[in-house]
């Protein structure tokens, strides 16, 4: 969460400086909004093309990724923030060195956190959005599997260990993560409220 907060921070200094000279010289707030999912847009880019350097960058990298683009949630809505998954899915699939993460952050983590706003906003009863969250999951998780294993030309019987099929495993075991990453980006949301939102966009509202 170090490398994802420095980013966040990052922002906070850039857009700081841009909401200043846009008061002075009167520029819309249309404009900061462009400008805000450009900068959020470049850093969950920044994850991405990071992907092929971290060891474990395949996994953890999409999700802080996809965790920044819930500020856009948080400030202008689904609609902008889908464009900002957009646009980071098509140009990490032409620059980011590592596909799987590519597959991985367009499968889910990309769009997740736009999801999980919108099922806990409109729906009341929390049984029901985990139902929903986790059957989101478990769709996207096993059709990522299969798509990675198709552009990697893996052979599915190597899966299989002494009669069992190891993907079962990966699969209970990516469900434990799942539920910790809906958490995760509970928690960061909050946090981005109370304590980085006012830092980024006080001085602009006023």
């Amino acid at each position: 969460m170090f490398v994802q907060e420095l980013c966040v921070q990052t922002a906070c200094v850039i857009v700081a400086e841009w909401d200043v000279n846009m008061k002075k010289n009167g520029i819309k707030k249309g404009t900061m909004r462009i400008a805000v999912c450009g900068i959020i847009a470049a850093l969950s880019l920044v994850f991405m093309m990071m992907t092929s350097l971290v060891p474990i960058g395949t996994y953890a990298l999409p999700c802080l990724a996809g965790i920044l683009i819930s500020c856009i949630v948080v400030e202008y809505g689904y609609g902008w923030a889908i464009g900002v998954f957009c646009v980071t899915a098509v140009l990490s699939t032409l620059l980011a060195g590592d596909k799987e993460a590519v597959i991985y952050f367009i499968a889910l983590f990309g769009y997740y956190p736009i999801l999980k706003g919108a099922f806990e906003f409109k729906i009341k009863n929390r049984a029901v959005q985990y139902i929903l969250k986790f059957a989101v999951f478990n769709v996207a998780a096993i059709g990522s599997f299969f798509v990675a294993t198709w552009l990697l030309s893996i052979p599915t019987d190597e899966f299989t260990v002494f009669g069992f099929y190891v993907p079962w495993a990966f699969l209970i075991a990516g469900n434990i993560f799942f539920l910790l990453y809906d958490y995760a980006i509970t928690v960061f949301v909050m946090q981005y409220v109370r304590r980085l939102r006012g830092k980024i966009f006080g001085n602009f509202h006023k």
